[in-house]
Order: structure tokens, then sequence, then C-alpha cells
């Protein structure tokens, strides 16, 4: 490429990049505003007589249904979008139009912040794919060029959700390309810094998680990470098949119009949240708690993991704009706390200390599993809690779950949504009917 050609480029992420992250950092204002609120509204329901539990679900169920109404008139601002990005990337889907930004910022506020558990990266993603394509057209980019640019800025799109922009350099790299272009990482890197630098003079110039100073784990320790690793690539496993067996179960009966099957779910989220509140949502709130000291009771922790594991799943089924990124964090986290509990039970010392390094190792383990992205999954989480002082144990636990999630034949969930996304590609054409889901 010549010299004016990179120029362009380069000038083209960094404008994209700028709009992203204004939208993706006031996507993520409005995210935290809806929690609060939801939260409000559970504590004043619980404080009126007779069912007044009924207005947390009815809110819940009205907003699932009003994001299943957008999906309705955008059917590609449905689910996480991250496959799409990647279809569009290889050749086998036309690049979003910037009118999706609408049905995913919306839509994605009605859904996740009604307490569905959901990501919000996935719409990120999207919205920046939408930005970054747009941007490539107003710069009369090449169609190869186009593609490069909306991979580019859908990974700024990833740096602002996490507020983690070495990770959406990665993200494009390693999660959606498999290649190392360097076009593609100068892109990617303007458009991450450039974002990630505009969502911070909304959302605050710090790292999403507040932890502590720590020492790191005793090397002694490093077997007991390895077989936390090999058991998180299990359930790893066992996670992405709950995500198919719901889409087969729930997506696919078409008798049950879209918006019935979200207006139920979500009444089911609305309950749990009257019932156990930290239950649900995107699970940053949890996952502070547990990353921040605080003490659960074991089988309170245990309650959370399940609950989050099996409802995760399901609120993606319902086909409304949403990720699986986010949650999968405080799954990780959760099953890390859980798991030093019980080795606590047997071991004959205290092992409190390795909660929160625990915690911090099987975010980026469970997401390397069951994603299959674990550089991307590492420095997520390393640039989310701003510590290193695990890092050796999570290059074990995180290979180890990676390659447990490989030998059971368990492939990465976004190749399998994007082959779903795809049933009947024609051989080298771009599908007319392009699926979010």
């Amino acid at each position: 490429m010549t010299a004016r050609g990179s120029l362009v480029i380069a000038v083209t992420a960094i404008l994209a990049g700028v709009v992203i992250g204004v939208v993706g950092g006031a996507f993520r204002w409005c995210l935290q505003t809806a929690e609060r609120l939801r939260l409000d509204l559970v504590g004043w329901a619980h404080q009126l007589p007779g069912p007044g539990w009924l207005i947390p679900v009815a809110a819940a169920a009205a907003g699932a249904a009003l994001a299943a109404l957008i999906v309705r008139r955008q059917p590609l601002a449905a689910g996480s979008g991250i496959q799409h990005v990647e279809a569009v990337y290889h050749g086998h889907a036309r690049p979003p139009l910037i009118g999706l930004m609408f049905g995913k910022f919306v839509g994605g506020v009605l859904a996740i912040g009604s307490g569905l558990v959901l990501g919000r990266e996935g719409p990120t993603v999207h919205m920046g794919a939408a930005v970054g394509a747009q941007a490539a057209r107003g710069a009369r980019l090449g169609d190869a060029d186009i593609r490069m640019m909306q991979t580019a800025v859908g990974g700024a799109g990833l740096a602002v959700a996490f507020n983690a922009p070495i990770a959406g350099v990665l993200f494009a790299v390693e999660e959606v390309t498999k290649a190392f272009r360097l076009q593609m990482v100068l892109a990617t890197t303007l458009a991450s810094a450039t974002a990630v630098g505009c969502s911070r003079l909304i959302l605050g110039n710090h790292p999403d998680f507040a932890v502590a100073s720590m020492a790191a784990p005793a090397l002694a320790w490093l077997p007991l990470f390895l077989v936390f690793g090999v058991l998180t690539g299990l359930l790893g496993a066992v996670y992405n098949q709950t995500v198919l067996w719901f889409l087969d179960h729930v997506t696919a009966v078409a008798r049950i119009p879209a918006i019935v099957k979200a207006t139920a779910i979500g009444a089911l989220v609305g309950l749990a949240s009257v019932v156990v509140p930290l239950s649900v949502g995107d699970g940053q709130t949890l996952t502070q708690l547990l990353l921040g000291g605080h003490t659960l009771v074991l089988a309170l922790v245990a309650g959370y993991l399940a609950i989050r594991f099996v409802a995760g799943p399901l609120c993606y089924s319902a086909a409304l704009p949403g990720g699986l990124f986010a949650p999968l964090l405080a799954v990780g986290a959760l099953w890390g706390v859980l798991f030093v509990g019980v080795f606590g039970l047997v071991w004959p010392h205290d092992v409190t200390s390795l909660a929160i390094p625990m915690a911090i190792v099987g975010m980026a383990a469970f997401f390397s599993a069951t994603v299959r992205a674990p550089v991307t999954g590492m420095v997520i989480v390393i640039e989310m809690t701003a510590t290193t002082a695990v890092t050796v144990p999570m290059l074990g636990a995180t290979a180890a779950a990676v390659l447990a999630a490989q030998l059971v034949g368990s492939p990465p969930i976004y190749d399998s949504l994007r082959e779903r996304m795809l049933p009947e590609r024609p051989a080298g054409g771009v599908p007319d009917d392009q699926d979010g889901q």
C-alpha cells in the first residue's frame, strides 16, 4: 500500500475511534445508570405491601419485549454481533450499515439494563464495526479495506467495553483475523487508543475493577492452579454446550413468537432479581465484590455460580442485543472463589489468601476456554484489574484450560455461532439474509 493509502487508513481509524469512543462510553454510562435504577427499584419493591415484587418482574419483561421489537425491525441487532464481524472479515457477509447503531444501542440498554445476563461488549463491537465500515465508505476505500476497517474499529469497540485498549488490538488479531497483518494492527491500535481515551472522558480514567495490591502466589501453589485450569477447561466446554442447547431449544422453536419468548425470559430474570439481585445483570457489581475481598458464604457463591451459569445461555437465546464476554468474567470469578473455598475444606491450612488470585485467574481461564482466545482473555483481565501479580499462575491455568477444552472436542463458541449464522452460505458468495444470532 502507498504512503498516502496508509495515511488515509490511519486518519480514518482515528476519526472512527473518536466516534465509537463517545458512543461506547455513553452506552456504558447508560448501562451503569440502568443497573443503579434497577437495584433501587428492587429495593423499593421489597418495601411495598402485597405483591410489590411484581413491579421489577414487569419492568424486566417490558424491557426485554421492547428490545425484541427493535430486533424485529432490525434483525442484525440480535445477539452478540461478534460472529457477524468475523463473517464480514472473511467475506461471508456484508459489512453492517450505520443504522445498526440505533438497534444495538437502544436495544442493548433495554435488554442489559433490564437485568438480562448479557455482555456489553457485543453491542460495542458491532457498533464499532458499523462505524468503521461507514468511515471506510466515506473515505472511498475498497471492499477489502472496508472489511479491515470494520474489524479494526470493532476491536476498538471491545476495548471500550472493557476499558482495555491492548485487548482490543489482540481481539482483532487473535479472535477475528487469526493472523498478524501490520495494516490491521496499526489501524486497530489507533482506533483503540483513541476510542478508550474518549470513553474515559465519560467514565473516568481508572481500571474497571479496584483490586488491592497483592503479593504473587507462592510457586508451590502452581500445581493447584494447573488443576484448576484443567477443571475450568472442562467447565468451559459444558458452558459452550449449554449456550448451544438453549439456542436449539428456545430460539429454534418457531411456533412461539420471538417477542413472547423474550418477554418470558425477561420476566424470569426480573423474578431472579427480586430474590437474588446480584444473580442477574452483566456481573460487573458482583465481580467487584469478589475482587474487592468481600466475603460471601460458600453456599451463596455456589448459588450465584449455578444461576449465572444457566441464566447467561438462557438470556442469550432470547436473541436480544447483548454478548457473552462480560458474563463469562463473572462466572470465572465465582468459579475461582468456589474452587478455593472447596479446597479449603480439605486442606489443613488457611487458603483464603488464594481467593482473589484464583478469582482473577478464573476470569481469564474461563474466558479462554470458551472463546479460545487465551492471550486476549489474559490481557483483558490484566487491564481491567491493573494487576500483574498473578501472571505466572494465570498463564499456566489458562493454557491448561484451553488444552482441556480442545482435548474434549469443544469448539470455540464464536465458531459455532458463526456457523449457525450462515447455515446455507453459497460457495464463494455472500448471503442475502444476515442474522445476528
